[in-house]
């Protein structure tokens, strides 16, 4: 992976942690969504964003509604980092289940 791979990872990650945390009433009724990694593809039109959701009782229907929402976000990141990257990257949510499998994991070990 190449430093500026890595480098745009970091600003999307950080922003897109700016935007769910500010419009998180508005567009997901006020679930608390966290960003917790972002990886992008080498050509940086694509950006896989990884999205860990607390106390939800149906992350499904909360990445349902996300994904609805998809544009919306889109559209406000590049408002954000639109003078810095020339193409704002389609965006692709998925849950990071890896908090719930280190739970898992330490409960089986106890």
């Amino acid at each position: 992976m190449s430093i500026r791979q890595q480098k745009i990872q970091s600003l999307l990650r950080r922003e897109l942690a700016t935007i769910f945390q500010r419009e998180s009433n508005i567009l997901f009724n006020g679930r608390f969504i966290t960003v917790t990694h972002v990886r992008i593809t080498p050509d940086l039109a694509n950006a896989n964003v990884f999205l860990s959701i607390m106390a939800s009782k149906d992350v499904k229907a909360d990445l349902k509604m996300i994904d609805e929402n998809n544009w919306k976000v889109r559209k406000l990141l590049g408002e954000r980092v639109g003078k810095t990257m020339r193409i704002i990257p389609i965006l692709t949510f998925k849950i990071d289940d890896s908090l719930d499998l280190a739970a898992q994991i330490d409960e089986l070990l106890k």
